[in-house]
């Protein structure tokens, strides 16, 4: 799957949205203040009289202002989960709260780093990360124009920034800082505005790639909780069921809905007594399905009505077994073929139970 798609869609939206509006006080410019002649009446009529106390001189000015070329400042945006800016802060610096699941902070801020080198196709021509910082080689912050039939490929400018990251005494929290090392460019000068936006679209850069390597990160976690929350075992009774972790309230509630997903239709819950009452109907094979990568998922059941009980086990796990619509209780194996198909929808969707 090519994920740089709706990765580079994602990052132009925020990057659009990061400027904010620049007003300039330009009301009382003496340009908008400005008389006119007299009005001019014909001669057979009486000229209106004026009060010279309130005459005034009769001036005019250029009306095209001198050109300011304004631009809007740049952001730093905090759409990273655990992300945040101080406020008032001088120089395009984000920090970062260690979010569940990221062993070594800084080591994940370098990898949004390098991922970000990487779609940029340059290298790093100082890596000091051991030291807090890295200075990357040349490499453009702003795109070319890109249109529906053609393509401006040249290149607006190109420059050099260190990355620093900072981390705190207690290892929570770590902040990124890129500071602009060098500049060229044949059409556009380098001003102190201009090095503030390509600071901060740096640091934005690094910080949409952060987001994107946090949610996969976030997939992955909820595929491991899904494996190992859905084994096979035996309930209190001996017979062949399901085993999970998860309290028996909780399974009730979550284990419905999951099988919603696998064409499952939800008939009655009984809570009291841990029933789920519910039909199952072989879904059919289409060539949609195939061409959209979402093919439906077969289990090794028969179309038919079946009731899943729900029961806290001595050690304090729940056991989830199903029985026909004659109430008796599927065979060890077609149990275990059952578990293995749902565990694997559960790792392909990053679910839990």
């Amino acid at each position: 799957m090519q994920y740089w798609i709706p990765k580079t869609l994602a990052f132009s939206v925020l990057i659009g949205l990061s400027g904010c509006s620049v007003f300039t006080n330009d009301a009382h410019h003496k340009r908008n203040y400005r008389v006119n002649e007299p009005v001019k009446v014909p001669a057979h009529l009486q000229q209106p009289s004026q009060d010279p106390t309130y005459k005034m001189p009769v001036a005019s000015f250029d009306s095209d202002p001198v050109a300011k070329s304004y631009r809007p400042p740049q952001q730093v945006l905090t759409v990273a989960k655990g992300s945040w800016v101080e406020e008032n802060e001088g120089e395009a610096r984000v920090y970062f709260d260690k979010n569940d699941g990221i062993d070594d902070l800084p080591a994940f801020i370098w990898k949004a780093v390098d991922s970000v080198m990487a779609g940029h196709t340059v290298a790093l021509e100082q890596d000091n990360r051991e030291q807090g910082f890295v200075t990357t080689g040349w490499y453009s912050l702003i795109k070319p124009v890109e249109g529906w039939f053609w393509e401006d490929d040249v290149i607006v400018s190109e420059q050099k920034v260190r990355f620093t990251v900072e981390q705190k005494e207690h290892q929570r929290t770590a902040s990124l800082r890129a500071e602009l090392l060098d500049y060229r460019s044949d059409n556009a000068p380098l001003n102190d505005l201009l090095k503030q936006q390509l600071e901060a679209r740096a640091v934005n850069e690094v910080v949409a790639e952060f987001d994107y390597l946090y949610r996969l990160l976030e997939v992955q976690m909820r595929k491991q909780q899904g494996v190992l929350s859905l084994v096979s075992g035996f309930d209190d009774d001996g017979n062949g069921a399901m085993i999970t972790e998860q309290k028996r309230d909780i399974v009730i509630d979550r284990f419905a809905g999951f099988l919603e997903r696998v064409n499952f239709t939800i008939i009655k819950i009984d809570r009291d007594n841990g029933l789920i009452s519910t039909r199952y109907e072989k879904p059919q094979d289409s060539v949609w399905d195939s061409i959209w990568g979402d093919e439906a998922v077969q289990l090794p059941i028969e179309s038919g009505d079946y009731k899943i009980s729900v029961a806290t086990v001595k050690d304090g796990s729940t056991s989830i077994t199903w029985r026909d619509a004659q109430g008796d209780v599927l065979d060890t194996d077609v149990m275990a073929q059952l578990q293995q198909v749902l565990v694997e929808v559960l790792r392909d969707k990053g679910l839990t139970i």
